[in-house]
Order: structure tokens, then C-alpha cells, then sequence
């Protein structure tokens, strides 16, 4: 689904109300939102019962960090995409790292939502700085990069949909790494 400006405006005032703890804000955030957050939290995780579980851990890191969206930096789309698939990939390395052990103990560690605030503001900082970066590549390395690391995307999965060779895919991104790596290095 694709966001136009008015849908991001809306999902930019959904995102104060939710600093307010607006819960009627949230419901319609959740409306709004949930089924592509939901597509790429499965496009990780590969599992509908897990996905449908780290949905919910994405809504309520949303709600608990609304305050920390920044209009500057990034649109309210990406900055829920980028949430959804952190938490996606934090709830895939947990579940391989626990896999043996009780499911109880998951549960108990992932719902641990607090985060240090300094630890967001820099991850914000930086996150600018990528967004940044991002808009110097050209058209086809920016969308492969953001479609596999914002949005969950294999490889595979990217040629597929742009109709194009896997090698030039992967040759995209790595180029566009590259050059992402280069331009954050400057900005050091």
C-alpha cells in the first residue's frame, strides 16, 4: 500500500495524539497502519502466530515512544516500518536464541518495552544521518536497500518484484552500501 502526503500528515497527528495517550489515536493508528506493518513483520518472521505477536509488541513500542517520532528526520511511515521490523528481527534472534529454553522466559524478556531515552535520541540522530545518505544513491539502490532493510525483503524476494536479476539486485545493494557507508563516514 502506498502512503500519499495526506495519509503521512494524518499518520503525523495520529502520532502526537499518541504522545498525549490518546487511545482513540491509537485504535485508528492500528487501522490505519496494521496491515503493511503486519506485512512486514510476516515477511521476516515467516510465521502468522508469531507475527501476530510481535505486532502487538510493535504497537505498544509505538505507543510508549510516539514522543520520540521526529518529522525531520524521517516520514511516519518509515519510522513504523523501521519500528515493526527492529522488533521483528529482535523477536527472531530472541526466538533462535531461546528456541530450547521456556517460552515463558520469552515472553517475560520481550515485554520489557522501556528503552533508554538517551540510547533513541542517538539512534534518531543516526537514523537522520541514513536518511540522509540514503537520498544521495540513485533510484535503484535506494529502493533495494529500503525494501530489504525497511520492509523485510530478501534478496530473492527483490527480483522477483523489480522483474530484474538477482545479481544486479545484490549488486545494487552492495553498491549502495558502499556508498551509504562512505557518506556516514563523513558524516563522522
Amino acid at each position: 500500500m502506498k502512503f500519499t502526503d495526506s495519509d503521512q500528515q494524518e499518520l503525523r497527528q495520529l502520532l502526537l495524539q499518541c504522545t498525549e495517550k490518546d487511545a482513540r489515536a491509537l485504535k485508528k493508528l492500528y487501522q490505519r497502519t496494521s496491515s503493511h506493518l503486519y506485512a512486514v513483520v510476516l515477511r521476516i518472521l515467516k510465521n502468522e502466530s508469531h507475527a501476530e505477536d510481535c505486532l502487538q509488541q510493535v504497537f505498544i513500542k509505538i505507543w510508549n515512544n510516539a514522543g520520540q517520532y521526529n518529522a525531520d528526520i524521517a516520514r511516519p511511515m518509515t519510522w513504523l516500518s523501521t519500528i515493526a521490523r527492529n522488533q521483528s528481527l529482535d523477536w527472531l534472534r530472541r526466538y533462535k536464541n531461546d528456541q530450547l529454553n521456556d517460552g515463558d522466559e520469552v515472553l517475560t524478556e520481550m515485554s520489557d518495552t522501556r528503552q533508554d531515552t538517551d540510547s533513541i535520541a542517538q539512534q534518531w540522530q543516526a537514523s537522520g544521518e541514513v536518511h540522509r545518505c540514503l537520498a544521495t544513491l540513485n533510484k535503484d539502490q535506494r529502493q533495494c536497500i529500503e525494501l530489504a532493510y525497511f520492509d523485510g525483503y530478501s534478496h530473492q524476494e527483490l527480483s522477483d518484484r523489480l522483474m530484474e536479476p538477482l545479481g544486479t539486485v545484490k549488486t545494487w545493494i552492495r553498491r549502495g552500501l558502499e556508498r551509504l557507508k562512505s557518506c556516514m563516514n563523513q558524516s563522522i
